[in-house]
């Protein structure tokens, strides 16, 4: 059973090292090797206390004790493991060396035992149980006998399992290896062959030269001529060992003494320095993988408060400090003294590893990604799953209570790493399923027909650079994230390309990713160049996405200075929002006080990119004014600046001011917030227009519709005052608004008033502004409405006004500008495309 587990679990680490330098990603790769790096510690103390329980029992073979049993052990293995480490301070070559020696050793004891077995055997070892090789010895040692409370097979196996656990020591220095991927799978598979003869021929040639039970008395011996009842096999072989077999006090014999290679050896004591360099060999290999392997764990950051262990010293990288954290822990469990307590603690550590390793086998080759293709062909993954199965197994058969602890330690350090996602990229197995599993959902996911207790606000959301924006990809990732689609859009102009102002996604795209996965904003970024904004919005509005995730909102911020910029942009940001509608999609647009765009505020302080280094002293980093413009850009995905959003909001309200039925986009978007934590105490405030004759019966009627809706509203708000004529001051604010865009009719002929029409479309005319001006007045008395009820509001939602082909770009832009003036609070313009996104039931 040891040589099944070993050799799949041989297979498995022959396929993966031969598959590049490294294939396990950090979900696998960091439980594995803290797991394994602490079950060779153990391995370590394991193999040093059979050392110095050996050597317990040969002082007192001469009568010499140095405290008692169970401290002498302790005191031994001390000491031993202390030397060992010097060996490991000297280097590599010094172990190679060492291991060289005692592998001479261990092959003259071998054949010492090998040769002892075919010596006839005298009386005197008679008498303690060895005749040679007996036929019949064999037979009846064959079926099992087990003794005691704890005799079993497999509290045997737990005891046995440790000497077959060393099949990764090649894998463990692969570092020091010429060639990891030819070395690992030949010197491991021929170990495995190796030792499994070994210990097949040590077990044979024992159980077909000694017999289970002998009294080692020399007057047990029954004389030529005895004629009394006897019965066992003692007898047959001139041996009366019936007494003692009956008493159970015997003290020879292979289930009584652990000193059998010794007896059935030519020369005993070569059998002790055979012990001594296996144990020895074992617990210096250990000794030297366990660091190794924990030094480049530490390297990797994927746990943290370890990384002071991953230094190492000299020409070869040697972790002397990982070597001291091995050594500590291995006196410790040295301390405990019992070898068969270790034994199958440590059987238990392995067997999780070797599962660990054969799942990440199995699960790399049935991702069928195009990077598995190792040139170790002599695997199977089915193979490697039943040796995880038979670990797994295993592991709960031996010792079920450190088999839980064991899991829930691998659970925790699985989740600490799919928590905290550590920035590393080995291609692992874990990425191509991952790559598996969203393939294949969104392609199921394309035939389902759209239905409405499944909509989803999906935003495009055109932020430039997202870290420019923070505020609006706060906003937008609030309700989107683990509900929702969002894209962070990016246009590049030609121009601010041409010019160097901008530079190509290719270049700038990895570290937006990174600012946003750092912010925490669940979003992809979609960069694309055109010639004007409307242009790269349409592009981005039938590009994006793939399948059933395409965006059905545009998420965009207002645009500040349109009365001082071009008029071919102003006509430009109005056609945008036209073309959104016209793509039956909701369009939202997020005004603040103090505007969206962060990067004049991140010019004027020190660019980290440029911060020195930790040997540099901190006044040699350049000011940003010497840093050029296209690379500050690049370097701003490092900031993180807060918003308001960001904050806990409290108990202030989200005023939802609903003037016409979108679909219910607007309602369903506060809902959404108010489901984050940040935003779990606010309450939200719906505002509806109705008559003063009917109101309470609008109120109630509006109720009513929320609770069907299943909508948490604290509270409706009728206006009855919404079709009264605004404030004369503030309609004459609205009015210089507007007059620098106007075009005067008696100023000019017919014809000429004509031609600047169609010379500049976003002008107003006058015929147009008295036509408009109705809508006009009630926008800048909802604006006055909102003041006076929503001043320190946490978010105001108002209705969005859909642009008119007669209603002039200028026009369209004061309209937006004066309901939203005024404010302290984010103001976010929102409206539907009129399908429906709230469902009345469950139907």
């Amino acid at each position: 059973m040891s040589v099944l587990v070993t050799s799949i679990t041989a297979l498995s680490v022959s396929a993966i090292s031969t598959n590049g330098r490294v294939m396990l990603g950090p979900e696998m790769g960091g439980p594995i090797g803290m797991v394994f790096s602490f079950a060779n510690a153990l391995a370590c103390a394991l193999n040093t206390v059979g050392f110095a329980e050996v050597v317990r029992d040969l002082l007192k073979e001469y009568n010499v004790t140095i405290v008692d049993d169970i401290n002498d052990v302790r005191i031994i293995g001390v000491i031993t493991v202390t030397m060992l480490l010097l060996i490991s301070f000297a280097g590599m070559e010094w172990e190679a060396k060492t291991q060289l020696l005692f592998f001479l050793v261990l092959m003259v004891s071998f054949a010492n035992y090998i040769v002892g077995t075919v010596i006839p055997a005298p009386v005197e070892k008679q008498a303690v149980g060895f005749f040679s090789y007996r036929s019949e010895i064999f037979l009846a040692n064959l079926l099992p006998d087990w003794r005691g409370p704890d005799g079993s097979f497999f509290s045997m196996f737990a005891i046995f399992f440790p000497s077959a656990i060393g099949i990764l020591a090649g894998v463990n220095i692969s570092g020091d290896l010429k060639d990891p991927a030819s070395a690992i799978p030949k010197g491991t598979l021929t170990a495995i062959f190796g030792t499994t003869i070994s210990y097949l021929v040590i077990s044979a040639t024992a159980a077909s030269c000694v017999v289970r039970d002998a009294s080692g008395n020399l007057n047990d011996s029954l004389p030529a001529n005895f004629s009394e009842p006897c019965e066992g096999l003692g007898c047959k072989l001139g041996w009366n060992f019936t007494y003692c077999e009956e008493s159970h006090n015997c003290s020879y014999g292979l289930a009584n003494s652990f000193k059998i290679l010794s007896l059935a050896s030519g020369f005993g004591h070569l059998i002790t320095a055979g012990v001594f360099a296996a144990s020895l060999s074992s617990a210096l290999a250990f000794l030297v993988s366990a660091p190794k392997v924990f030094q480049c764990l530490c390297r990797d950051n994927i746990y943290p408060y370890i990384g002071f262990f991953g230094k190492g010293y000299g020409k070869n990288d040697e972790p002397y400090r990982a070597y001291l954290l091995c050594y500590i822990i291995a006196v410790a469990f040295i301390s405990i003294a019992e070898l068969n307590f270790i034994a199958a603690l440590i059987s238990n550590f392995f067997l999780c590893s070797y599962a660990l390793i054969n799942f990440s086998c199995f699960h790399a080759s049935i991702m069928n990604s195009p990077g598995w293709r190792p040139s170790f062909r002599f695997y199977n993954k089915w193979t490697a799953l039943f040796g995880a199965t038979v670990s797994v197994v295993l592991m709960f058969l031996l010792t079920w209570w450190a088999a839980l602890v064991t899991f829930c330690i691998i659970f925790f350090l699985l989740g600490y790493v799919t928590y905290s996602k550590p920035e590393l990229n080995w291609g692992s197995s874990v990425q191509a399923g991952t790559y598996n599993m969203a393939l294949s959902y969104s392609v199921s996911l394309s035939g389902v027909e759209d239905h409405v207790k499944n909509f989803r606000p999906q935003c495009l959301v055109l932020t430039g650079p997202p870290n420019l924006r923070p505020a609006l990809v706060d906003l937008v990732g609030a309700f989107t994230k683990n509900v929702s689609l969002m894209i962070c859009g990016d246009i590049l102009l030609v121009s601010a390309l041409e010019t160097g102002l901008r530079r190509s996604p290719e270049v700038s795209g990895d570290s937006l990713v990174k600012w946003l996965n750092k912010r925490k904003v669940r979003s992809f970024y979609a960069p694309c160049t055109g010639n004007s904004l409307r242009e790269g919005a349409r592009q981005l509005l039938q590009s994006s996405g793939l399948g059933k995730l395409k965006p059905n909102t545009l998420f965009l911020g207002f645009k500040a200075n349109w009365r001082e910029c071009d008029s071919e942009k102003l006509e430009d940001y109005v056609n945008t929002i036209h073309d959104t509608f016209d793509c039956n999609h909701g369009v939202c647009i997020l005004r603040m006080m103090d505007g969206l765009d962060v990067s004049e505020e991140l010019e004027c302080e020190v660019n980290p990119g440029f911060e020195p280094e930790d040997n540099m002293e901190q006044d040699q980093s350049p000011s940003p004014s010497t840093i050029p413009e296209e690379d500050q850009q690049e370097n701003f995905p490092e900031e993180q600046k807060r918003t308001v959003f960001q904050n806990k909001q409290g108990k202030k309200t989200i005023d939802v001011y609903w003037i016409s039925d979108d679909g219910g986009l607007t309602l369903l978007v506060p809902y959404l917030l108010t489901r984050r934590r940040r935003w779990r105490q606010c309450k939200v405030r719906v505002f509806i227009v109705g008559h003063q004759y009917n109101m309470e019966e609008d109120r109630k009627e509006m109720i009513s519709l929320l609770k069907r809706f299943r909508l948490d509203v604290h509270d409706v708000i009728v206006m009855t005052d919404s079709e009264k004529p605004p404030n004369p001051k503030n309609l004459k604010r609205f009015e210089d608004t507007v007059a620098p865009f106007r075009l005067r009719d008696a100023q000019h002929p017919d014809v000429s008033l004509q031609q600047q029409k169609k010379d500049c479309p976003w002008k107003i005319s006058d015929k147009e502004l008295e036509a408009l001006r109705l809508k006009s007045e009630r926008k800048v008395h909802l604006n006055e409405i909102i003041r006076r009820n929503s001043q320190n509001s946490a978010l105001v939602l108002v209705s969005l006004p859909v642009p008119q082909t007669d209603c002039p770009g200028a026009l369209y832009m004061a309209w937006l500008d004066v309901l939203t003036s005024g404010l302290h609070c984010p103001t976010v313009l929102i409206r539907g495309n009129q399908q429906n996104v709230l469902t009345f039931y469950c139907q």
